[in-house]
């Protein structure tokens, strides 16, 4: 696909450079901590475009001395899953074990380890932060320098994000919490303690999904008053459209369609003051831009891009994308800079990889639109008060929790997740290590 096709011409010119500080790869690794255990888990592994298997491989241990262990009791799929299950990440491998948000039971700890406890319940940080370098003492959690190494990653974007749990090995290579343990580098960093009041079904989501529509609210700059467009029905999209009204906005318009359209009729059912637009059922002649001119003077005052730029609405950039021509495709990112209002404010919180043709920078410059990639989430920056807001219901995780499934069953949820199908919005899929349906979470679906 596309973005492994560009990564590939900057690999031939850069190199792997896959020498991270933090050991990533610990199947044959032995220390003065143990060698590999006898223990085996279940994990969920990627083997190929659109193939995803749960298999048996070594229970995962301390390596360095601030690891912590975690029983994973809880983990879920991301919408950004999906681009790994296409394989249009870069450096992906057969056998990598996916997953980035997670929470569970801390297992065992390091020598290293101050704060985090054997027997404490926590939330994992999609990002692995170090905690201690310039971008981490700027609270840039999602942009330490420490954490992966890989220079495709700079050579492309001109700087690194953090290590991430289950991304590949453009992001360091970690093992994922889709699976029945993990190994967490930096605990004292990169682990958050559920209070005892707070179930798994609601504390997991902090781990990304809340931190990111959040981040994505508040770094674009949603304020009182505002008219708020949302271009994606997901679960970000959905949780952006909550705290887009929690910050003041007077207006939110979300933006879907396709066999996704259901997800407007699901999320308004959650936000009865939601507006919405199917763009697959627009009159003849209508664009996304132009009902959205009629639906508001002057154009939203704030657009937040929430899908994703994998995803070709016309013909030319489907075989752009399929040609290697192009990573990512600026069909919404054109749609949201003319929707908006000049000097209206333009937020990028959907995965995009590389990149696209096509983009009107003239219409972006000529109406002072403002563009802003709001980046990876630094999680560690909001949780604590993420959590906060849990436990005074303030709000409510469970909103987009549509199902529970078992981790046994990961390959077939992904392939329904991946279609849209069954009204699945947001998952919670449940270990051996899991407890019984907290009240108000979904009871388990058998396949």
């Amino acid at each position: 696909m596309a973005v492994s096709q560009a990564a590939n011409i900057v690999e031939k010119i850069v190199g792997h450079g896959d020498d991270a500080k933090i050991t990533t790869d610990v199947s044959n690794y032995e220390n003065e901590f143990g060698k590999e255990s006898d223990e085996r888990i279940q994990a969920t592994t990627w083997q190929g475009k659109n193939t995803m298997e749960v298999v048996e491989m070594p229970k995962p241990r301390v390596i360095d001395q601030d690891d912590v262990i975690v029983k994973v009791t809880g983990s879920t799929i991301c919408g950004s899953d999906l681009h790994l299950y296409h394989g249009v990440i870069p450096q992906l491998q057969k056998g990598d074990v996916l997953g980035h948000e997670c929470c569970g039971v801390v297992e065992s700890v390091g020598p290293g380890t101050e704060k985090i406890k054997s027997g404490q319940r926590v939330v994992v940080s999609f990002p692995i932060a170090c905690g201690k370098c310039m971008n981490c003492q700027r609270e840039f959690f999602s942009q330490c320098s420490e954490t992966n190494q890989n220079t495709l990653t700079n050579a492309m974007y001109g700087n690194r994000t953090a290590g991430m749990f289950g991304y590949s090995h453009f992001t360091g290579g970690f093992a994922g919490g889709q699976a029945e343990y993990l190994r967490v580098p930096y605990g004292d960093v990169n682990l958050l303690p559920i209070p005892d009041d707070v179930p798994d079904e609601k504390a997991l989501y902090v781990s990304d999904v809340l931190a990111t529509s959040w981040h994505c609210v508040v770094d674009t700059g949603v304020e009182k008053g505002d008219v708020v467009a949302i271009w994606g029905g997901g679960p970000i999209g959905q949780m952006c459209a909550q705290f887009s009204f929690y910050h003041g906005a007077s207006r939110v318009i979300l933006i879907d369609g396709g066999n996704a359209a259901w997800r407007l009729d699901f999320v308004k059912q959650k936000l009865p003051k939601l507006e919405t637009i199917d763009f697959t059922d627009l009159p003849k002649g209508e664009s996304v831009t132009s009902q959205l001119k009629k639906m508001v003077t002057g154009g939203p005052d704030v657009a937040l891009e929430c899908a994703a730029g994998e995803y070709a609405k016309g013909w030319a950039h489907y075989f752009e994308q399929m040609l290697g021509m192009e990573t990512d495709t600026s069909e919404l990112l054109n749609e949201m800079i003319t929707s908006v209002r000049p000097f209206g404010r333009v937020g990028v919180t959907g995965i995009y990889a590389g990149y696209t043709n096509h983009f009107n920078i003239g219409a972006l410059m000529q109406t002072g639109v403002h563009l802003m990639g709001n980046g990876q989430a630094p999680v560690h920056k909001y949780w604590n008060h993420l959590m906060d807001l849990i436990q005074t219901n303030e709000i409510d995780p469970l909103v987009m929790v549509t199902h529970r499934f078992r981790l046994e069953d990961m390959a077939k949820i992904y392939e329904m997740f991946d279609k849209r199908e069954g009204g699945i919005q947001k998952v919670f899929v449940q270990t051996k290590h899991s407890g019984p349906a907290s009240k108000g979470a979904p009871t388990l679906t058998e396949f």
